[in-house]
This record gives structure tokens, C-alpha cells and sequence, in this order.
């Protein structure tokens, strides 16, 4: 699989001063459960090397209202939506991650389960793009789901599949083959969004009570970036030089908005001397290494932290925008120090080596190093949450008991319980509150409940550090 292609493809769609007892962090260790944790979320009929035992077969119906085959794919959180919009998002991430740290991932033994948790989604999101101007964003929904606490393999919910169409409109290594397919998929799909201008919940509408699109010029960006890259095609160029949106200086980098990764991707053609470094190029390069100097606590305004030194971002899931910072930092890392370069900041000049001291401050402090003692990294060390909000998780494996589980029991029996996970969900990330508390109980759902958008950006920065 030619790894850069399925960026394209997807893209359509701080150093703490608190010092705390920890044992040694083992990021090996880390970053093999963190693609665990991918296998955990997968949907569709699961193949025969399939690692994480506790789960089943799930969706093998999907798509059958709208007759195209719609099984697979990941479940986004703890619920059993499949939503693509996220999805794209995860998929890119872990695709940036194998792109920049492929050599890393190998030497650790885990590429192969990189490039098999990308291809399980890739595989999947070809299949919701069965016409140049057809593609479906959701299977299920989120009013339906949210009121049913059962496993993936017992679902009685709704499984309706929404799509957006012309009608309805919203925004070569491994195997060349299979990455050529994605490249045609990518090209349709960033024609269609230009096209069709709009946010996908204005035809996915259950979407926008889960994850709503705030914009789209942000998608635009991130997918020409990524399709120059895979193509050199200059008309990508010509849309990032025309489009007179480079994003502004952002303070976070979400599933939701792009633009600090759009940033850095021209970043590193103004670094390697593809573009002019001057004019619209100099100033995504900027706006990038304003978002980074934020982070590294060197700019005029810093991103907050925690007492216990954590970057604090939102309140909702602030984790997964830890996770993004940090990968934008690791990436920026290698950017200079391929041309033996420093970043300038208002409050002094950041060395390579200086970011990767702030990332793995970060990074400790999920794993352990924190007022709590507590790894945010579900199954890494002992002390790590034991209640999840999370559906499969939380209720015992079909395998070990096979009775159904039906929408409202799930809750009665499960959901209740004050009990620990009968399934550990080994590499799933969940965080703190801004006051570095966690309370680990299964209703905590703003602080407990993992997503595959947080764990993806970890995957690189957990190869780069390991």
C-alpha cells in the first residue's frame, strides 16, 4: 500500500515542571496496544489474525436499506456508530503517522499492524464512495444508539446508512495497485467537494448531533495538501495559492478543523524548497509554527496547562487534542532537523530537540506521570481507568456468554454495574479534568469514554519515541 495515497483519499472526507513517581515509561509497550485498541473498535466480520479475542462479528448487514455493501469499518467511540467524518480523520492520522515514522514502526515490529488498522478503514470508506458523486458519511443512529447499552454483535438498533450525493451536497510501495484505487477515489471526491460546496450534516443530519462540522475550506486545504504530495500535480498548489484561506493562527487541531495539518504540510514544502518562502507560503509556514510555539508555552498566547502539566485545550475529551498537538510537534521535529534548523518563536528559538522534550512531557503524563499516578492508556502499567464508557467493553464477551443483551438491559445489568471492564480495552486514551482529576466510573462519559480520532495521532508519536 503506497502509504501517501491514502492520505489524499481520507483528506476529503510543553514541559512540565511537577515531577511525579512513575515507573520508567515503556513506549514500545504503548504503542503496541495503542493499535490494539483499533482492533477492538472494528466492525464487519473480523479475519482469521484477528488479536483481540473478546470481540465477534458485528454490522453484517450494513447497507442493506441502501443496498451497497457497508460492512466494516470502526466504530467511532463507545458506541456503535460508524461516522465518517471522524473516521477520514483517524484514518489520515494513522496513515501521517506510518508516512513519517514508517522506518520506527518497523524497527518496533508493529508496521504491518499500522498498515492493516489503515487498510481496515480504507477498505471500508472505498466502499462508501460507490459513485463519483456518492458518498456515505454514517451507518446508524446517534438518538437510537445512544439510548441502547449493548454489545456491537447484539445490535437491534436502526442501522440506516446516509450518504451525500450532488443533491445533497457538503464539502506505491506495498501495493500500488490498491493505492492507485484510493487515488481515484481521493481525485473524485475533492472534484465533488469543490463542486458541491457545504457541511455534510446539512445531508447527514443525525451526524451533526455528534460530530457537526464547523467548515469546510479546512477539508479543501488538508485534501489538496495531501493530493500534491501524492501526485506533484500543480493545480493542488495552484488551489492552496488561490484559495486566500490559509486558516489563520489556530489553537487546536481536530477532526473538525485541519487546518494547523494543512499548515504544516505546505510547511514542509517551503522547508524543502518546493515553493516560494515568501508571500501565501510564508504565511501557512507561519501560521503552523504559531500553533506549535503555543504549545511549547514560547508564544505571545500559550495553549493552557494543567497544574500537573498537561495541555488543556477543551473540556469535552481534551485528550485528543493533546494527542494532535503532539504529533504536530514530533512531525515539526523531523521537518527541522532534516535541514539542521530551529524554530523562531516571540519568547526565544526552539530547538528539534526541545519539542521532543515538551512531546514527551506529554506523553509521560498519559502514561503515568501525573498527580494521580494514573495511566490514561487503558491496560498500560496497573493503575489505569477500569470503567470505560465503552459498550463492548463494558459487557461481557459474546464468547464467554452468548446470551443476547438487549437495549435496555445492557444498561440494567452493564452499564450500572460498579464494576470493572470484563474486557480490557487495551489502548484506548482517556484523560483528566482541567484539574488533573479523574473520576474512573462508567457514566463519566465527557472524560471516560475513548475515541478512535484521540489514539491515532499517538500511534506516531509513540514510534517516534520508542
Amino acid at each position: 500500500m503506497a502509504i501517501s495515497s491514502i492520505f489524499i483519499f481520507m483528506s476529503v472526507l510543553c514541559f512540565s515542571s511537577v515531577v511525579h513517581n512513575v515507573a520508567s515509561v515503556d513506549y514500545g509497550t504503548a504503542l503496541t496496544k495503542s493499535l490494539l485498541f483499533y482492533e477492538a473498535q472494528r466492525s464487519g466480520k473480523l479475519p482469521s489474525n484477528q488479536r483481540v479475542q473478546w470481540r465477534g462479528n458485528s454490522g453484517l448487514k450494513d447497507g442493506q436499506d441502501v443496498r451497497v455493501d457497508l460492512v466494516g469499518g470502526y466504530y467511532d467511540a463507545g458506541d456503535n456508530l460508524k461516522l465518517g467524518f471522524p473516521m477520514a480523520f483517524t484514518i489520515t492520522m494513522l496513515s501521517w503517522s506510518a508516512i513519517e515514522f514508517r522506518d520506527k514502526l518497523s524497527k518496533k515490529n508493529e508496521l504491518q499492524n499500522a498498515l492493516s488498522a489503515i487498510k481496515w478503514g480504507t477498505d471500508y470508506l472505498m466502499k462508501a464512495h460507490p459513485e463519483a458523486d456518492i458518498l456515505y458519511g454514517e451507518v446508524g443512529d446517534p438518538d437510537s444508539d445512544h439510548e441502547c447499552w449493548q454489545r456491537p454483535e447484539d445490535m437491534t438498533t436502526p442501522r440506516n446508512a446516509y450518504r451525500i450525493d450532488d443533491q445533497h451536497p457538503a464539502f506505491n510501495s506495498v501495493d500500488p495497485k490498491y493505492a492507485s484505487k484510493m487515488l481515484t477515489h481521493a481525485i473524485q471526491l475533492f472534484e465533488f467537494a469543490r463542486n458541491y460546496q457545504g457541511l455534510y450534516q446539512n445531508s447527514i443530519m443525525p451526524a451533526g448531533k455528534v460530530y457537526a462540522s464547523s467548515g469546510y475550506k479546512d477539508e479543501l486545504a488538508w485534501a489538496a495538501a495531501w493530493l500534491h504530495r501524492a501526485t506533484k500535480i500543480k493545480k493542488y498548489l495552484d488551489y492552496l495559492e488561490g484559495s486566500g484561506d490559509t486558516g489563520g493562527t489556530k489553537n487546536i487541531f481536530s477532526w473538525d478543523d485541519k487546518y494547523v495539518g494543512a499548515q504544516i504540510l505546505v510547511a514542509k514544502l517551503v522547508l524543502d524548497g518546493k515553493v516560494g518562502s515568501s508571500g501565501i507560503w510564508a504565511q501557512y509556514k507561519a501560521e503552523a509554527e504559531q500553533f506549535i510555539c503555543s504549545c511549547v508555552q514560547k508564544s505571545s498566547q500559550n495553549v493552557e496547562k494543567t497544574a500537573g502539566g498537561l495541555l488543556w485545550f477543551l473540556p469535552w475529551g481534551n485528550i485528543q487534542y493533546v494527542s494532535t498537538a503532539s504529533f504536530a510537534m514530533s512531525v515539526y521535529s523531523q521537518y527541522l532537523s532534516a535541514k539542521h534548523a530551529s524554530l523562531t518563536c516571540s519568547g526565544g528559538d526552539v530547538t528539534p530537540s526541545d519539542l521532543i522534550s515538551h512531546v514527551r512531557s506529554q506523553v509521560e503524563y498519559i502514561l503515568g506521570s501525573n498527580p494521580k499516578n494514573m495511566s490514561y492508556m487503558v491496560g498500560y502499567g496497573s493503575n489505569y481507568p477500569k470503567q470505560v464508557h465503552h459498550r463492548a467493553a463494558s459487557i461481557v464477551s459474546m464468547k464467554k456468554d452468548p446470551t443476547p443483551v438487549t437495549c435496555k438491559g445492557g444498561y440494567d445489568t452493564w452499564y450500572n454495574k460498579n464494576e470493572a471492564d470484563p474486557n480490557v480495552l487495551e489502548g484506548a486514551v482517556v484523560g483528566p479534568d482541567k484539574n488533573d482529576e479523574y473520576q474512573d466510573i462508567r457514566s463519566n462519559y465527557q472524560q471516560a469514554e475513548p475515541t478512535t480520532v484521540s489514539v491515532a495521532p499517538l500511534v506516531g508519536v509513540l514510534a517516534y519515541l520508542a
